[in-house]
């Protein structure tokens, strides 16, 4: 049984576009975090908000669930680990079950009249995990992913479901990863960019020297460039 219902309705942080609104960026926080949080986090490191002219940013927050790292303890995260390894499996019960949440969240987007290529999904730490599998596995029409100081375990169900799939088109992947990184070691974010280089995705990958599980200007500078690249401005008659 899955422990996310599907009528749950997951709080959101929105900062909306300075002018008209015609792409949107989900973005999602690590585990324990909040929407909230994170959208305060990004904001103390570039010492204002991540704004666009055109883009509304989404931070929502993951449902309070038991989590098996926290020895059953309550947090809010995207979906239960057995232990923070990548050589072990996946919780994909939970992981399927909160895709079927977030897809609720790009489907009122589009329901708002902004196609499925002009939104972007990524996330930092856990909340870029969530986002690979979310585009990789059930919407690969989005306009790209991005994940921060992230993962997949070395069985995903990711790479099995990409070796599956007809790879016309993948979303490019655009990934940050701090060589310090103790928590999520920068070996386990290369180790899953080449895995999904050779499944056919189009990758990114900046490591950052002295960087540990953490964001930091530069990171945030080098995303806000590629999402522009992504999303640009000027469409449906929008102009920067």
């Amino acid at each position: 049984m899955a422990f996310y219902p599907s009528a749950v309705h997951l709080r959101q942080c929105v900062v909306s576009p300075a002018s008209r609104h015609s792409a949107s960026l989900i973005f999602l926080h690590g585990s324990g975090d909040s929407g909230q949080g994170l959208r305060q986090w990004i904001k103390n490191v570039l010492s204002q908000d991540l704004t666009f002219q055109h883009i509304k940013i989404i931070y929502p927050t993951a449902p309070s669930r038991p989590y098996t790292p926290m020895k059953g303890g309550l947090s809010n995260v995207w979906f239960d680990r057995f232990k923070i390894s990548n050589d072990c499996p996946e919780h994909l019960e939970s992981i399927d079950g909160m895709c079927q949440v977030l897809t609720e969240l790009i489907d009122d987007e589009v329901k708002n009249g902004i196609q499925k290529n002009r939104i972007l999904i990524g996330g930092f730490s856990m909340g870029g995990c969530m986002a690979i599998h979310l585009a990789y596995r059930k919407h690969q029409d989005v306009a790209g992913v991005f994940a921060l100081s992230s993962f997949l375990n070395k069985e995903s169900a990711v790479y099995k479901d990409l070796q599956q799939a007809e790879r016309s088109r993948l979303p490019e992947l655009f990934q940050c990863h701090g060589t310090a990184d103790e928590l999520v070691l920068h070996a386990w974010g290369e180790e899953t960019n080449s895995k999904l280089r050779a499944l056919g995705v189009n990758t990114v990958f900046h490591s950052l020297p002295n960087l540990y599980h953490d964001m930091n200007r530069t990171e945030l500078e080098r995303l806000k460039s590629w999402i522009l690249t992504k999303l640009p401005g000027g469409t449906k008659g929008q102009s920067e």
